[in-house]
């Protein structure tokens, strides 16, 4: 049966996105240290269309995070472009070709035309809410799983909401002190544990969410 997961890294200390986030510095100060165990692996620098990169545990889990994928949903904020009212000009992050390769659709207060990019990526806009999202990403996905990208905001709404699956934590080994805390407003999910991964540069935990 098809799955709705999510995954996302984290600091020791608990943060999804450091201190003072901005358009500029959308993960904060000290957030992009959250990601260096992915950039450096080769399978997210293979997805990106870069070369080169590590072999080993994390490229793995990277391989893993995106089998079976065939829809995601995620926030405005990691859709990018600000507040308020859409930015025609606004595109996402990624360029013309974005990494999911399938439909997209993000959680927005603000209606907008879908948006096609290359490589089979389409942008649905969704001001419904998190049910509504969810319904429309599971007709697109078919029998695929669908993921829930992030950021963290899109997180907390579906574990609050008790609609996650599974949830895949990469804890990264530094301190933010500071920032946009995960396990807040949830409420108390049911956590089970069911894998770990560990490297140098992070410990993967993945958990069910027990219903």
């Amino acid at each position: 049966m098809a799955k709705i997961t999510s995954q996302i890294s984290i600091s020791l200390d608990g943060f999804a996105a450091g201190p003072n986030q901005s358009l500029d510095n959308p993960l904060g100060e000290g957030g992009e240290g959250l990601h260096e165990w992915a950039l450096a692996s080769e399978a997210w620098r293979r997805q990106h269309g870069y070369e080169g990169g590590e072999a080993g545990p994390d490229s793995e889990v990277v391989e893993e995070t995106v089998e079976g994928i065939g829809a995601y949903i995620m926030g405005r904020r990691m859709f990018g472009g600000g507040e308020g009212s859409w930015d025609p000009e606004w595109r996402g992050w990624w360029g013309e070709d974005p990494p999911f390769h399938v439909p997209v659709f993000v959680l927005t207060h603000h209606p907008r035309e879908p948006l096609a990019m290359e490589g089979g990526t389409t942008f649905n806009f969704v001001t419904g809410g998190v049910g509504a999202a969810l319904e429309r990403a599971r007709e697109a996905a078919g029998d695929g799983d669908v993921a829930v990208a992030g950021g963290a905001s899109a997180i907390q709404q579906y574990l609050a909401a008790d609609l996650l699956d599974e949830l895949y934590l990469h804890i990264a080994p530094i301190l933010l002190g500071g920032g946009e805390r995960l396990f807040e407003g949830v409420g108390d999910p049911k956590l089970e544990p069911i894998k770990v991964v560990g490297s140098p540069a992070a410990t993967h935990v993945k958990y069910r969410v027990v219903h």
